[in-house]
C-alpha cells in the first residue's frame, strides 16, 4: 500500500521541436558542462563520457533543431581549440532548467498537494469572495475580500486562475504560505 511518507511525484523533463525530442536531462548536463568548461574535451571528462558520445549527441541535438547549438574553435600550435554555446544552445540550456526548476519547486511543495485533495491545515486556509481579477499574460492579481473582513490580494500564475474556473463573485479560499500565497476553489 502506498503512504504518503513512501511515495513522491517525479517528472521526466524534455524540449521538443516539431513534436520530436530535442534536449533532455542529459543533454542539458552535457550543455552545462560545455558552458563552464569551454570544450567539448573537457565537458566530456568532467561527466566522465566519451567525447565521440558527447560529439554525436550535440550534433543529433543540431539536427533536430536544424541550427547550430555550439560554436567550435580549432586548436593550433598556442594551444588547444575550444567550444561555446550559441545563443540557440543557452537558449534551450536555459529553458530547460527554467522548466526543471519551476517542476522540482512544485512538486516538492506540500502546500501544493494539500490544496490538490490531502489535508491542509485549518488555519493556513482563509474563506472569501474575490472582488477583482486583473490578468496580465503571465500572472493573475486577485483581490479577496476574507470573511473576517479584510481584503487580500494574490499574484499567482494566469493559467492556474484559468484551471481554476476562478470569476470575480466566486467563494474562494486563500491559502497562506509564509512566502506566498495562492487561491483555492
Amino acid at each position: 500500500m502506498l503512504t504518503p511518507n513512501k511515495h513522491k511525484p517525479s517528472y521526466k523533463v524534455w524540449i521538443e521541436y516539431k513534436g520530436k525530442p530535442v534536449l533532455g536531462k542529459g543533454g542539458a548536463e552535457i550543455l552545462k558542462a560545455i558552458a563552464k568548461q569551454n570544450s567539448i574535451t573537457k565537458a566530456a571528462e568532467a561527466l566522465s563520457m566519451s567525447y565521440r558520445y558527447v560529439w554525436n549527441y550535440l550534433q543529433k541535438i543540431q539536427k533536430a533543431v536544424e541550427a547550430p547549438i555550439m560554436e567550435t574553435f580549432r586548436g593550433g600550435k598556442a594551444g588547444g581549440g575550444g567550444a561555446k554555446l550559441t545563443l540557440l544552445g543557452r537558449s534551450l540550456l536555459e529553458e530547460y532548467l527554467r522548466v526543471e526548476s519551476y517542476l522540482s519547486e512544485l512538486l516538492a511543495e506540500q502546500d501544493y498537494w494539500q490544496v490538490l485533495g490531502l489535508k491542509t491545515s485549518s488555519r493556513t486556509r482563509l474563506k472569501g469572495k474575490v472582488l477583482s481579477m486583473e490578468k496580465d499574460q503571465i500572472r493573475a492579481k486577485v483581490k479577496v475580500e476574507i470573511k473576517t473582513p479584510a481584503v487580500i490580494t494574490a499574484v499567482i500564475a494566469k493559467e492556474a486562475v484559468e484551471e481554476l474556473g476562478v470569476k470575480v463573485g466566486d467563494e474562494v479560499q486563500a491559502i497562506v504560505k509564509p512566502t506566498e500565497m495562492i487561491i483555492g476553489k
